[in-house]
């Protein structure tokens, strides 16, 4: 072998150690940018999770409901996919975020609730004091009048 083989051969090596080195920094940023997705991903889950947990923290309340296949699947997947222990937990927490997310319809019915609620206190009011206002065993003003006569037919 002669020095120029020998230098022809360390050339190929080190033209494929410059490819591999080209190669591996190509790769890094790829490398990095999954990393980073990774690591988002986890932190998203974590959020969710807190999220889930702070939400089913406060049920205390049981409830029986029926739901139709459709919903039961979905429950059943929420469940499969690990996000909740049960279709119970599942169910909570998407009626908390139903609920959430009908924000503006629940003030309107509140706001009505109160005007019926302050409507039901002027109805008591009002017979209260017709209550108070009549001595107990005065006869009304019906059960004093005197009986109307009925004219009969003349057959």
């Amino acid at each position: 072998m002669t020095d120029k083989d020998t230098q022809t051969g360390k050339d190929t090596t080190q033209e494929k150690n410059d490819e591999t080195q080209k190669e591996k920094k190509q790769q890094r940023p790829f490398d990095e940018f999954g990393n980073h997705v990774e690591k988002f991903a986890v932190k998203t889950a974590e959020s969710i999770r807190k999220v889930i947990d702070r939400a089913l923290a406060s049920r205390n309340t049981v409830l029986t409901i029926r739901v139709n296949d459709e919903s039961n699947k979905k429950l059943n997947m929420l469940v499969e996919a690990g996000l909740f222990k049960s279709r119970s937990e599942s169910a909570a927490f998407l009626i908390e975020e139903g609920i959430k997310s009908q924000g503006p319809l629940f003030l309107k019915i509140t706001d009505k609730l109160k005007k019926m609620e302050k409507i039901r206190d002027e109805l008591k009011d009002i017979v209260l004091k017709e209550v108070e206002a009549k001595p107990a065993g005065e006869p009304t003003k019906k059960e004093t009048a005197a009986p109307k006569k009925t004219k009969k037919k003349k057959e």
